[in-house]
């Protein structure tokens, strides 16, 4: 008969107690993690996943987007911080932008919501901020003096009359930068007027869309003057630094995702040119000293074709008998249109009769209207005793 090593088998049960804690903890938690409800994250990964069958391009997202109503859809849209495209939800096109005040721009790109969307979407390259030099203004006589002055308050009165004193600073900063950049003309008066020579392609659209036959206003000229003078006495604007281009927030130019932006003051959005054109040390052009004589009586016409409704109706039928696609932006019979393949419509200027008429609607409806006549107080009848009503719960005031 074996003899039975019960000193070996006792070390063995001391080892087995010794382990089963740690057993019975595993146990514990393979039990609680089987009845834990599992995250929504997890169920929705799994939906996914059945609904594209892996697939997380084009074919995949066709197939989620299969199964959504139109309402979803829109409200899915409507949240895709990717999608360049405007809910408007049945309402006139261009309704956002509908207003009495301001100009067309004359930047292509996308305008109003679809703008506002994707300017706001655009990240600030607030990292490459850098702060510019003064601007050294060395004019050769006092006559260049005059002209840059009055070129320098021009652009900022036309460009940012209504933006804060910070936004108009920002705009002058643009103009002497540019003044300083070798890709434009070293004098303020060739930059604020640069292009404007060419029917198309002025580079501050005041200078090509008849602004300046309108006479500024006393007030807001001299403010934009003050600016003007400040910054040809060296003050820099901290914000915008080397910025070159700036563009109103409701449009999107084209050439907006090739710079850098900066910062948005007022209704400006700001950008500097890329890599080393940005920087300080690539703003090496010197003043010229000398400013050109500006033709503002010439500059102060709209470029537009004057024509009557049958000469533009000819010009177009000569066009179409040639095979030609023209387009072309004429006034008739006061109305601004464009004409040829596209129209964009217009918008007649009213006359001083209409103008005084409205003026006369508005004046009658705005008129207090006359208190209502008093009313006679009723008499008791005989043998009634009148007595005051107490109103309960009216409030004293």
């Amino acid at each position: 008969m074996a003899r039975i090593d019960w000193t070996a088998k006792l070390m063995g049960m001391r080892r087995l107690l010794a382990a089963m804690p740690v057993v019975l903890a595993a146990f514990g938690v393979a039990v609680t993690a089987s009845s834990t409800p599992r995250p929504e994250i997890d169920r929705r990964a799994e939906t996914v996943r059945s609904l594209t069958g892996g697939h997380l391009g084009a074919r995949g997202f066709a197939a989620i987007t299969a199964r959504m109503d139109a309402s979803q859809l829109a409200i899915a849209l409507r949240h895709d911080p990717e999608t360049q495209r405007a809910a408007l939800y049945g309402l006139t096109p261009g309704w956002e932008s509908l207003t009495l005040a301001g100009r067309p721009t004359l930047d292509l790109g996308v305008t109003g919501l679809d703008a506002m969307k994707l300017n706001a979407a655009t990240p600030d390259a607030a990292r490459f901020l850098r702060v510019a030099a003064p601007f050294v203004f060395k004019p050769a006589t006092a006559e260049d003096r005059r002209r840059a002055l009055r070129c320098l308050t021009q652009g900022i009165y036309y460009e940012a009359a209504l933006e804060p004193t910070e936004g108009q600073e920002a705009v002058a900063q643009v103009i002497l930068n540019r003044v300083r950049d070798p890709n434009y003309a070293n004098s303020i008066c060739g930059v604020v007027f640069e292009g404007a020579e060419r029917t198309t392609g002025c580079q501050f659209s005041f200078t090509c869309d008849g602004a300046l036959a309108r006479p500024p206003v006393s007030w807001a000229w001299n403010r934009a003057r003050v600016v003007a003078e400040r910054a040809l006495a060296g003050h820099v604007s901290a914000r915008v630094g080397t910025a070159t281009h700036y563009h109103a927030d409701y449009v999107h130019p084209w050439w907006a995702p090739t710079l850098n932006k900066l910062t948005q003051i007022g209704a400006h959005i700001f950008y500097r040119w890329k890599g080393v054109y940005g920087e300080p040390a690539a703003f090496r052009q010197p003043y010229a000293g000398r400013e050109p004589l500006i033709d503002e009586a010439r500059f102060s016409r709209p470029r537009i074709q004057i024509a009557s409704a049958s000469e533009a109706e000819l010009v177009l039928d000569e066009a179409a008998a040639r095979g030609e696609s023209i387009m072309r932006t004429v006034e008739i019979d006061g109305r601004t249109r464009v004409v040829g393949v596209a129209s964009l419509g217009g918008r007649r200027q009213a006359t001083a009769a209409e103008i005084a008429a409205i003026n006369q609607r508005l004046a009658a409806f705005e008129a207090p209207a006359a208190p209502p006549p008093p009313s006679t107080p009723r008499v008791a009848p005989p043998g009634v005793t009148p007595m005051d009503v107490e109103e309960v719960g009216r409030p004293v005031s």
